[in-house]
């Protein structure tokens, strides 16, 4: 369940139009940049096989392989191929922008022999019976947090919190919160805004998106780097690769948390352009599905994808990423409605403004449409869910996009 002491405690300074970018971040960049001009330490290169050898470092080689099938270990080079180029020829990286895409590479190869590993040493861990999952889909800003934290406060239900979303491999002892929050520590650093467009904690739900950045999806990089090709590729690739990996990594976490008799709550806005292959991992879920007005969710989705993208480029330009985020949001849309279309599963739709009207009789309602049973406790779970969010920092996101959309 979620934590009140995971939130931001101190305000964010003022926003002053949508590619602001922190003091502490500007003093990173130019320090990386001067590292490298002195030849204090190279340019790390982004070639898939220099990002191996930093990432398998240590690891065993069979570990690539082990639990997966040979489609699938080919599914993850090609995508590092094409990501590479692009990252290299498209995306006009900064030396801030590039440290964290070679760090963000690096951690996914050291992921995939992580599990790998976890699987070798707990035989089947990988293919644990879960009850069917309850999968929250919709546009990014369209509710889908508040829908996935209310259902997942249910006693019955079961969240991921976010540092096992960081790091879905159980360690002895067991310091990945500490980890975690000394990550978003840095993160805020950079980026003091992240609390106001998204928040998040060590131990709050979270949705699952590192899981499927770690099968290389384009979901997270997409938001935060200019990758057309990267994009294009992946768009027109069958997903159904990334959705296994992502079966056996919820399995698993499942397993090491124990909670794997509990419908899993899944969340993330990625599901919307890859429900087919999800639900084609989990044909008995139920699905939620979040609405909201499409100019409001573009608004909102500029403001988050111009505050990732400022950082990681000097030449972001906010005209490029709303003409790419129409078309995005387009095509999410349309391809969560064919999904849609085709599933014969429990089906529930909630509109955000309903939600924030009268949030216990929307709820009430979903579960009705779902044929769970709504307990008491599941109610006075959600009520204290609900307390806690009103503290959080994200209330002023919409304040937040409201100025100036680029620098005067």
């Amino acid at each position: 369940m979620s934590g009140g002491s995971d939130f931001l405690a101190s305000s964010p300074p003022p926003r002053p139009h949508l590619l602001a970018r922190s003091r502490a971040s500007r003093l990173a960049e130019r320090a990386i940049g001067a590292i490298w001009r002195n030849g204090l330490h190279p340019r790390p290169a982004l070639e898939p096989e220099a990002l191996w050898t930093i990432g398998a470092n240590g690891a065993d080689p069979a570990d690539e392989h082990y639990g997966r099938s040979a489609e699938d270990v080919a599914d993850f080079r090609l995508r590092l191929e094409h990501l590479c180029q692009s990252l290299r020829d498209e995306a006009q990286l900064n030396a801030l922008g590039h440290t964290m895409a070679y760090g963000q590479i690096t951690a996914a190869i050291r992921m995939r022999h992580r599990l790998g590993a976890l699987w070798r040493s707990n035989p089947g861990i990988e293919q644990t019976e879960i009850a069917p999952p309850i999968i929250v889909v919709g546009q990014m800003r369209a509710g889908t947090t508040r829908m996935h934290r209310l259902l997942a406060a249910d006693p019955a239900h079961a969240g991921t919190p976010f540092y096992c979303g960081m790091n879905p491999v159980r360690e002895q002892p067991e310091l990945r919160p500490v980890k975690t929050r000394i990550g978003i520590a840095v993160a805020r650093q950079i980026n003091p805004w992240i609390d106001v467009q998204h928040p998040f904690g060590a131990t709050m739900v979270d949705e699952e998106l590192p899981w499927l950045s770690y099968a290389l999806s384009p979901a997270a990089l997409e938001a935060q780097y200019r990758l057309p090709s990267f994009v294009a590729f992946s768009e027109a690739r069958d997903p159904a690769p990334v959705y296994r990996e992502f079966a056996r990594v919820l399995r698993s976490d499942a397993a090491q948390m124990g909670n794997s008799a509990r419908p899993r709550v899944l969340k993330c806005p990625q599901y919307a352009e890859d429900l087919a292959a999800l639900l084609a991992q989990f044909p008995e879920a139920r699905v939620v599905v979040t609405r909201r007005c499409g100019e409001q969710v573009l608004a909102s989705t500029l403001s988050v994808v111009a505050g990732q993208m400022a950082y990681q480029s000097d030449r972001a330009d906010l005209a490029d990423i709303e003409a790419e985020w129409r078309r995005k949001l387009a095509l999410r849309e349309e391809r969560m409605v064919a999904a849609l279309t085709d599933f014969t599963g429990p089906v529930a739709e909630v509109e955000f403004d309903a939600l924030g009207i009268d949030w216990e009789g929307e709820i009430a309602r979903v579960y009705r449409a779902l044929g769970l049973s709504l307990t008491d406790a599941a109610v006075a779970a959600m009520r204290a869910e609900q307390g806690r969010a009103k503290t959080s920092p994200h209330h002023g996101h919409r304040a937040a996009y409201q100025p100036a959309r680029a620098p005067a």
